[in-house]
């Protein structure tokens, strides 16, 4: 499910909610103010770019075994530097995870979710060199950041680790206490994600959270922000899908999730009729509009 919103409308919101949510007795935090952390992450910037610049340097792909150790090392090592006061190496009979913990000292506590691994690249698919997390100039954009994991998944993590930089830079301190679990098999299925979330000192952190964040690169060109409440899980398949025959459909490659839902509405809007709610394909049973939708919240392309 996603509800876009302005960018301004999910500040506020995101503010008030935290302040509602975790300073039941403290002062509002929008009646404090946020400039002195804006003034901070604009004073940071240049360094918030360097930081991303050196994640994206270092390769971290689980599918070839290729530098995933290193960046386990050097993503625990962010996460120290960006206020995690205990960062703990978990072995699994794959690539390790990562446990984390912020204790602000306050009266709740956030789960957030990291991914350190990253897809493999075809350097010739690329317009600048993946490892090389160029600043380019886009047309109508401005100056971007190229390069694998910019938007899945080092970026939106940067960012996350951008504002703790900026709140303690302003003499604050977090609304919440943070729990951290990071994996470094996102992209080959997480088969071990379970043997780091079951471990006991693991899952008692988790127990005493209100919820999960996953960062996520979720702002639009226009400003709006997409809030996503949900995620799908993992099947391995291959579908083939094509509109040439009746000239509707994308014509670029687009991620696994937005196939998925862009095929099941294709089938919706060639086969149903006006008023029907029901859509059948010969030989199998009846589907209810609605029925196998995506419940969750697409991933950005990768």
């Amino acid at each position: 499910m996603r509800h876009p919103v302005d960018r301004r409308t999910f500040i506020e919101g995101a503010a008030a909610g935290a302040a509602a949510l975790a300073w039941p007795a403290r002062m509002p935090l929008p009646f404090r103010g946020l400039d002195d952390i804006q003034t901070e992450i604009e004073r940071r910037h240049q360094e918030a770019v360097a930081r991303l610049q050196q994640w994206i340097h270092q390769p971290s792909i689980a599918a070839e075994n290729n530098g995933v150790a290193e960046g386990c090392d050097l993503t625990m090592q962010l996460l120290r530097d960006a206020g995690f006061t205990q960062v703990t190496k978990l072995p699994t009979d794959g690539q390790p995870g990562i446990f984390a913990t912020l204790d602000a000292g306050a009266p709740r506590t956030l789960g957030i979710y990291f991914m350190y691994d990253v897809k493999q690249v075809d350097p010739a698919e690329w317009s600048s060199p993946p490892w090389a997390a160029s600043l380019v100039e886009k047309p109508d954009v401005g100056t971007v950041l190229v390069g694998r994991g910019a938007v899945n998944q080092k970026g939106p993590e940067a960012s996350f680790l951008a504002a703790l930089h900026a709140i303690r830079g302003a003499g604050r301190k977090l609304p919440v206490n943070l729990v951290l679990v990071a994996e470094g098999e996102e992209e080959i299925g997480s088969p071990h994600f379970p043997q780091i979330v079951r471990r006991p000192e693991v899952l008692a952190a988790l127990r005493s959270a209100i919820g999960i964040f996953m960062p996520a690169a979720a702002q639009e060109l226009d400003g709006k922000v997409v809030i996503t409440l949900g995620a799908k899980g993992v099947i391995e398949l291959e579908l083939v899908s094509s509109g040439e025959r009746w000239g509707r459909g994308p014509q670029r490659d687009i991620h696994s999730s937005n196939k998925a839902r862009s095929a099941f509405h294709a089938c919706l809007s060639r086969r149903q009729r006006p008023g029907d709610r029901r859509l059948r394909r010969q030989g199998a049973p009846a589907l209810s509009r609605g029925e196998g939708h995506d419940r969750g919240g697409g991933q950005p392309s990768r």
